[in-house]
Order: structure tokens, then C-alpha cells, then sequence
């Protein structure tokens, strides 16, 4: 956006929570499970406690350096233009090797209520992001009041799940607690990165709040606590009552409202899941394909592949078909796209200690950055991939560096 929008607080909040309580919530708690058992809890919880400092990092440098390029933005402000082409190569890449990780969550709710396995998730995967193409290919965006219905409508369907299932709750469920040791813990934190990615919507928001430097942290206060509460509802619910066969689990939201209220809720949840990842589906191509344009402007990436927003696009919808007919299960994709979030919020932690001022902004960004670092440690190899990526960024600048400028740019 390019003019302020004199955003509210309330309005600033709940674009807030819907960049971050977005897709992976439907699945999550069933991955996380099979990874740590009902000792995820314990992973739910230290993302949550983690999002308050990387949220207030990433929304201090917005209030500080309004700009809707984020990240890269700031990443370019602390290290300069070639750490900034890492922060977008890193992000624009990781966008097409998670699409299918997205669309494969809401393919099991499908193939859930129709059935077909795998054909029918990867039918699911090629409407959803065919559609999301052809949206963008024409320049028709879902608008910004439609996404927000959007997110209110996932969380409310939360809320109803978590209520409809308290009278099914059963401690029995907890035990044995870490069933696959006390690593699970790190290994489920690993995968909920996922379901926390979006806290740096923050910094590009900024901008358009009536006074930043008053309503950015009365917002990110709202946000931090309304996806705190919900996210560890939903997990702590989805534990004790469907206990060892939530880590089995395609579509655990659905089977929670079907022990809590019966009937046909898994049509509604598998219709409800196909028009939330539709949304977060375009909203990401969209903006990604105008990052690949404002890379290959700045001579980060080849303008002849991805110098016009229709070129950008095409390379995401392709490369995501490729993507998803890799032979990969659902649990390594998911590192692989975590593992690039994840170094995308180290370098924007670490920029956040060059740029901001004063002893209490560099503690909480301090804390922060060593969180991420940690995360992207306990990523384990599926993390490389981040690290090649940004590599290839700095490699193609520095050959790039070393043509003429009549090279064909």
C-alpha cells in the first residue's frame, strides 16, 4: 500500500492475527503429535511464549522504519543489498515448496469427506493454486475486508471446535507423555514454525496506523494474545480428547467437531478449509510474484525470467507443480519451508539489533534472535536448503557483478 489507511488499532489487530493464524492450525496439532506425542504441548507453548518478542522485534522496526518491504528492507538498511536479495531470494523460493505443504493440509480434509487419498489432494492442490494463478494473471485479488471475514471465520470455527470437544476431554490422553523422548519437543517446534510465520506482516503494516509509534504495540499485544489463546486451545483440546490417534490425523479440526457435534461438519470444515487456503494461496502469490519483480529491478534475480509480474508468476505456479510432484512427505516439505522462514526471521532479528536503539528494544530483539537460531538449528538438515538458497543469492550477484551491464538485463 502506498498511502495511509489511518488504521485503527482493532483493525491493525485483526490483520495481524490473520497473517499469522492462517492455514497450518488445520493440521498442525496432528503433525506435532506424531512428532512429540502429547509432550507437543510443551513445543505449542514455547512458540507462543516466542511469538511475544518476535512479534514486538518485527513490529518496533516497523514503528521505527515504516516500509512495506519488511524484511528485506531492513535486512538491506543493517547488512546492505546483497543480504537483502538473500532475505527475498530465501522467501520468494521458499513460496512454491510450500504452496503443496498448504494445499496437502486441506487435501487431507477433502479426500476426508470424498475420499481418492492421494488423487484426490492432488486434484484439491491443482484447483486451488490453478485458481489462485488465473486470479493473478488477471489482477483480481481477494480484497483485504474478504481476507479478514476470512481469518474471523477460521477463528470462530476454532472456537466453536474447542468448545463442542471440552465435554470429550480425557487426562488419560496425556500419558505417556513423551512418548518418543524429550527431542520430539524440538523436532514439533521445528514443524510449528509453520503456524507461527506471519509476524513479519507486521513491519509492512505499520505505515498505515494512524500513529505507529502509539497503536503498533496496542495491536501486537491483541495479536500475540487472541493467536496465543486459540492456538493453544485448539492443540491442548486436540490432545485430550482424541488422544493417540490425533498423530494419524488428516483432518483433526474435523474429526473434533465430529465427536462434539455430529452430523455433516466435516463437509463444512473441508469447505471451510478449501476457501481459507484459496485466500492465503493468492494473498501469497500475489505478493511474491511482485517480490520476483522487484528482485530482478534490482538485478537480484534475471529480469528475462522474472522481470514482469506475469513471468514472476508463472515461475511460482510452475515451480509449485514441480514442487508437489517431488517425492517428499508432508513432514520434510514442512521443515524445508519452515527452515526458510525461519533463517528469514534470524537475519530480520539480527538486523533488528543493528538498527534499533536503547536497552530494552535490543534485549527483547537479543531474545529473539537466539530464539530463531534455535529454531533453526532444531530445523536439522531440512535447514541447508534455506542456507543454499541465500547462498545462491549472494553467488548470482557476485557473477552478476563481474558482467557488463549489456549482458542481456
Amino acid at each position: 500500500m502506498t498511502a495511509r489507511t489511518d488504521l485503527s488499532v482493532t483493525q491493525g489487530a485483526a490483520l495481524s492475527v490473520g497473517a499469522v493464524l492462517g492455514t497450518g492450525l488445520i493440521s498442525l496439532p496432528a503433525l506435532a503429535a506424531d512428532a512429540a506425542g502429547p509432550a507437543s504441548l510443551v513445543a505449542w507453548l514455547a512458540l507462543i511464549v516466542l511469538s511475544a518478542p518476535l512479534a514486538w522485534t518485527f513490529a518496533a522496526l516497523g514503528a521505527r522504519y515504516p516500509d512495506a518491504g519488511g524484511v528485506s528492507t531492513y535486512a538491506g538498511m543493517a547488512f546492505g543489498p546483497r543480504v537483502a536479495a538473500a532475505v527475498g531470494w530465501t522467501f520468494y523460493f521458499a513460496v512454491p515448496l510450500g504452496a503443496p505443504v498448504a494445499v496437502a493440509f486441506t487435501g487431507g480434509y477433502v479426500s476426508d469427506v470424498l475420499g481418492g487419498g492421494r488423487a484426490t489432494e492432488f486434484a484439491t492442490f491443482l484447483v486451488i493454486v490453478g485458481t489462485a494463478y488465473v486470479m493473478n494473471w488477471f489482477g483480481l485479488k481477494i480484497s483485504g475486508r474478504v481476507q479478514v471475514v476470512l481469518s474471523i471465520s477460521l477463528a470462530t470455527m476454532l472456537v466453536v471446535t474447542v468448545l463442542a470437544a471440552l465435554p470429550h476431554l480425557d487426562r488419560d490422553n496425556l500419558t505417556p507423555f513423551a512418548p518418543h523422548g524429550w527431542s520430539g519437543i524440538g523436532a514439533a517446534a521445528a514443524l510449528l514454525v509453520w503456524g507461527f510465520a506471519g509476524w513479519e506482516a507486521l513491519s509492512s503494516l505499520s505505515g498505515e496506523y494512524r500513529n505507529p509509534r502509539r497503536d503498533v504495540p496496542r495491536a501486537t499485544l491483541i495479536a500475540v494474545a487472541v493467536v496465543g489463546v486459540l492456538y493453544l486451545a485448539v492443540a491442548a483440546v486436540s490432545v485430550l480428547a482424541l488422544g493417540p490417534a490425533l498423530a494419524g490425523s488428516r483432518a483433526p479440526l474435523a474429526d473434533l467437531l465430529a465427536i462434539g457435534l455430529g452430523g455433516p461438519v466435516r463437509v463444512l470444515t473441508a469447505v471451510i478449509a478449501v476457501v481459507l487456503t484459496l485466500g492465503a494461496v493468492n494473498a501469497y502469490f500475489a505478493g511474491s510474484s511482485r517480490l520476483g519483480v522487484a528482485l530482478a529491478r534490482e538485478g537480484a534475480l534475471p529480469a528475462r525470467v522474472f522481470g514482469e509480474q506475469r513471468r514472476s508468476l508463472t515461475f511460482i505456479f510452475l515451480a509449485g507443480i514441480a514442487c508437489v510432484l517431488l517425492p517428499l512427505d508432508l513432514h520434510t516439505a514442512a521443515l524445508l519451508t519452515t527452515g526458510c522462514f525461519t533463517l528469514v526471521y534470524v537475519i530480520g532479528t539480527a538486523a533488528a539489533l543493528r538498527l534499533l536503539t536503547g536497552v530494552w528494544a535490543r534485549v527483547v530483539a537479543g531474545t529473539a534472535f537466539a530464539a530463531v537460531v534455535a529454531l533453526l538449528w532444531l530445523n536439522g538438515p531440512p535447514a541447508l536448503l534455506s542456507l543454499v538458497i541465500a547462498g545462491g543469492a549472494l553467488i548470482y550477484q557476485r557473477v552478476r557483478a563481474g558482467q557488463p551491464v549489456s549482458s542481456g538485463r
